[in-house]
């Protein structure tokens, strides 16, 4: 992940403050964890907190954490993650 302002990291999309940007990093960020930590044991719930918590540099949660949860929560309803 790369902060405000910074140039996007080699082979990463480019971050923009805005609910899309913020649910491709979400859905990417969601699947990585569930491939690399199977039996995590954690409820949807704490799932997304810990997602939303990683990628706190994402400009879109910068400006309205609050909506990103929501975006996040969305997300898993519309994927069934």
């Amino acid at each position: 992940m790369t902060r405000r302002g910074m140039m996007p990291e080699p082979n990463q999309p480019p971050l923009f403050d805005n609910a899309d940007s913020f649910a491709a990093a979400f859905d990417e960020a969601w699947k990585s964890h569930s491939e690399h930590e199977v039996n995590h044991g954690l409820a949807n719930h704490e799932k997304l907190i810990l997602i939303v918590n990683q990628l706190a540099d994402h400009p879109f949660v910068q400006t309205d954490s609050a909506m990103a949860h929501k975006v996040g929560e969305f997300r898993i309803r519309l994927l069934d993650l």
